[in-house]
């Protein structure tokens, strides 16, 4: 059935969903409109009303559902055919529909509202005014826009309800997140939009109701007193001529100045009235004498009726009656002024609930802004609790979440201290045994070149005395010993560059407290210990800087010149030597991390050597390096700074090394 009804077009869906409402409420009105229009009792659908009015009520009321239902066919699958392509979404070029699709977007956000506004003013205003054009009596007229505005507004919040639904599961197709379309209507408007009609309806649909039962029992009471006095009047009266039987109608004392009295004669002409009797009053008397026991009523629901009795009147039949009103305009002021003040007493409690949500509402909302602003203080700032209700369990559970972030948080900070403690440690047993295994080969190479150099030595001694060698010899041996002592000496520089790096920046895996600087701090110290290199190198170091030098930054200032310093000297290295070079030092900002980065122009890092630079002591500078500087850089940034560095070459174009540390 769920699969069914989602392949029904969304727009298919809607009309359907109004004409399915329409015809509810109609339903449930049909036998209630004739009550609150105050019809003539057993005069509905009946051979009377046929022979009045072959017009009669049932084909009325469904000639105006029908109206309404084809207005509903015609209009609706035309308003909406455009809200069919949400069903394609997916299938379709979103961009090449962007037309469409921001049609679809502000219909869903706008049309129940509207449909709901226009739906209780429009409708009433336009009944009220035909009635009057067709010269209906006011008070039929108020009547029946009464009835009809209380079926629209009953309509209209059925419909919201049912339309909202159908646009939301639209707008989820689209998969709206980031902005709010349409209309924009706070809190306190939308509480009133949704309570105002439901209180309207209610109160109407309650007046009404009175308004049927005053008007019958009013009419009950005026027509037994009526009924009473007239035939206690020709009971002690002996009439003998229809003028006799006009003055003692009008010794009748009469309740209220509009009602009056009247004489029919047996073929229902009138003989006497003091006001004007219609045609429907007439032949109401005579085809319900019997039924209603003399109690008349005029046509549709006017409030008029009558009492009468038969009399004989020398030998001739008479109607004798009392026109009457069971509705007397002199309480209509009244019944208004009562009603306008429960409807005013509704709407200042509405107001003031409204106000109370909406209050509520912002207050949570313009906490949760100032907590989005202020980052610093978004983990540990907390809302006040001010209502016991949904939006208090919604704050409560707000707060219970900061709480938990913090404890979260804490407990991070707790571990991410213990790691950055153990990431030392490991740093510094990679470094042990990294310089171990460099060291290794250089040691067992001065040992061999030793022991040579010894067997030299005793060559040499034992050649001293031998008349055989002659000084071609001692300068061969001579010789050799020079080439051992060469190779010594390369080996002992080799591992003077591993000690001198190792002393240079060990100390950055240490414990100290760290300190506080500037970046214009950090840019003085690394120009002033790189200027003399620069220049001797002929290399020109560019500073670029997109971010304010007064930012701070935590940690051990002298690790960081370290690390920089070592970067430009590798871009130095990279030029091999050619001269009026430059190199960037590029220092941004971005998303709470600076970025320090050092930029050559050189032939960039060979094949293979980027995703090794940081894991492994290698070099691209040959038996000239030792491949620690770069290890012990990174190691320093993670380490001390919980930071990273990053690197881009391109073979020909130079390369890039980027530091990033957290703020």
């Amino acid at each position: 059935m769920r699969n069914l009804i989602n392949k029904i077009p969304l727009n298919l869906k809607l009309t359907l969903t109004w004409i399915l409402v329409v015809l509810v409420v109609a339903l449930l009105y049909y036998p209630l409109i004739p009550t609150l229009l105050n019809y003539p009792p057993d005069s509905i659908n009946n051979a009377f009303q046929i022979k009045v009015n072959y017009f009669y009520y049932t084909t009325q009321y469904l000639v105006i559902v029908a109206f309404v239902v084809v207005i509903i066919l015609i209009a609706f699958p035309l308003v909406f055919k455009k809200i069919n392509i949400v069903d394609k979404v997916g299938k379709i070029d979103v961009d090449k529909n962007s037309n469409e699709m921001m049609h679809i977007i502000k219909t869903c956000f706008n049309f129940p509202i509207i449909m709901l506004v226009s739906f209780l003013v429009f409708p009433p205003l336009i009944i009220f005014i035909g009635l009057l054009l067709l010269k209906q009596e006011l008070i039929f007229s108020l009547k029946l826009t009464f009835i009809l505005f209380s079926m629209g507004v009953l309509i209209g919040l059925l419909v919201y309800s049912f339309s909202r639904a159908i646009f939301e599961s639209a707008l989820k197709k689209i998969n709206i997140t980031d902005k709010m379309y349409g209309m924009r209507i706070n809190v306190r408007n939308k509480t009133l939009l949704q309570l105002l009609p439901l209180l309207v309806f209610s109160m109407l649909f309650t007046f009404l109701i009175l308004y049927s039962q005053i008007t019958e029992t009013q009419g009950n009471y005026l027509f037994d007193y009526y009924k009473q006095n007239l035939t206690q009047a020709f009971k002690d009266e002996q009439v003998t001529s229809v003028e006799q039987a006009k003055q003692v109608l009008k010794s009748i004392p009469l309740k209220y100045s509009n009602d009056s009295v009247f004489i029919l004669d047996a073929d229902g002409n009138v003989y006497y009235s003091e006001k004007a009797l219609s045609d429907f009053f007439i032949k109401y008397i005579f085809e319900y004498e019997n039924e209603h026991d003399g109690h008349t009523y005029e046509y549709y629901g006017n409030p008029v009726q009558g009492a009468f009795i038969r009399q004989n009147i020398n030998g001739q039949d008479y109607i004798l009656g009392i026109r009457y009103s069971s509705f007397n305009s002199a309480i209509i002021p009244i019944i208004i002024l009562l009603y306008v003040i429960v409807v005013v007493i509704n709407l200042f409690f509405i107001f003031l609930i409204a106000i109370a949500y909406r209050n509520d509402l912002k207050v949570l909302a313009e906490n949760l802004a100032n907590i989005s602003k202020n980052s610093s203080q978004s983990i540990s700032s907390k809302l006040p609790v001010y209502s016991n209700d949904e939006i208090g369990d919604m704050t409560i559970a707000f707060n219970r979440i900061q709480d938990m972030t913090n404890s979260y948080i804490n407990q991070l900070h707790a571990n991410q201290e213990s790691l950055m403690e153990n990431e030392r440690l490991a740093s510094l047993g990679q470094l042990i045994g990294g310089i171990a295994h460099n060291l290794k080969t250089p040691i067992m190479s001065i040992s061999g070149a030793a022991e040579g150099l010894t067997d030299l030595i005793k060559e040499y001694d034992s050649s001293i005395d031998d008349p055989e060698v002659n000084s071609q010899d001692h300068h061969d041996i001579a010789k050799d010993m020079s080439e051992w002592v060469s190779k010594i000496k390369s080996y002992t520089e080799y591992m003077s560059d591993i000690i001198t790096a190792v002393k240079g920046q060990a100390v950055t895996l240490s414990n100290e407290d760290d300190v506080s600087f500037t970046l214009e701090e950090l840019l003085k110290r690394v120009n002033i210990l790189m200027k003399h290199e620069l220049k001797n190198a002929l290399i020109y170091l560019n500073i670029k800087m997109f971010t304010d030098e007064s930012t701070v930054i935590h940690g051990d200032v002298n690790a960081l010149v370290q690390v920089i310093n070592n970067m430009i000297s590798n871009s130095i290295q990279a030029y091999n030597g050619k001269t009026e070079q430059n190199i960037d030092l590029i220092v941004e900002k971005k998303d709470k991390k600076i970025i320090i980065s050092v930029k050559d122009y050189a032939s960039g890092l060979p094949d293979g050597v980027k995703e090794k630079l940081f894991k492994e002591m290698i070099t691209t500078k040959g038996k000239n390096g030792t491949g620690l500087g770069l290890y012990m850089s990174y190691s320093t940034i993670r380490a001390h700074f919980n930071g990273d560095i990053k690197v881009e070459s391109e073979k020909g174009k130079g390369t890039t090394f980027s530091i990033i540390l957290p703020l």
